[in-house]
């Protein structure tokens, strides 16, 4: 708890920065930074749609191949499979390169907030939240979400090139 309070409070800002003359900078700079942490959210929302979408996306691809392949998976022309191949293995690339987008835009977006927080005077969002959580260095605590989804697209292609690499031996 003394480690979130020690990384918690902006000792450069104090309530002599909340004088009238700078009441109106204040409330500018406060604004902004809701705003900011809005959008930091909105692309961790957006992000988790895209998952979802992308999940979605790659389960269709292997129905469709699976129903049109029906029982005779085995006999099926390997140019089908091929092509059912190459559509997975492009959308888990596409789902890879996105997430990598998404982990950058967020990174950047949580330096503004870092930013304006030095305005404020409490580094909540920044510091004493990542504190608090450990910093990431022990999953029991925390679990960034990043260190997680940036393997899903690269285990489903794994899957499809033994599954293909099986059904064509």
């Amino acid at each position: 708890m003394t480690a979130i309070r020690d990384s918690l409070w902006n000792e450069t800002v104090g309530p002599a920065n909340y004088s009238s003359a700078t009441d109106s900078y204040q409330r500018a700079v406060l604004d902004q930074y809701k705003i900011c942490v809005e959008m930091a959210d909105r692309v961790s929302a957006r992000r988790n749609l895209t998952n979802t979408f992308f999940l979605s996306l790659n389960s269709t691809v292997v129905a469709v191949i699976a129903g049109i392949a029906g029982d005779k998976l085995a006999s099926t022309s390997v140019w089908l499979l091929l092509a059912g191949l190459a559509i997975l293995l492009t959308q888990c690339l596409a789902w890879s390169a996105t997430v990598r987008s998404y982990r950058q835009l967020n990174a950047a977006k949580y330096e503004v907030i870092g930013a304006l927080e030095e305005r404020l005077p409490a580094y909540a969002y920044s510091r004493a939240e990542w504190v608090a959580l450990g910093e990431g260095h022990d999953w029991r605590k925390y679990l960034p979400l990043t260190k997680v989804e940036q393997w899903i697209p690269l285990t489903f292609a794994v899957a499809y090139l033994v599954g293909f690499l099986a059904v064509a031996a």
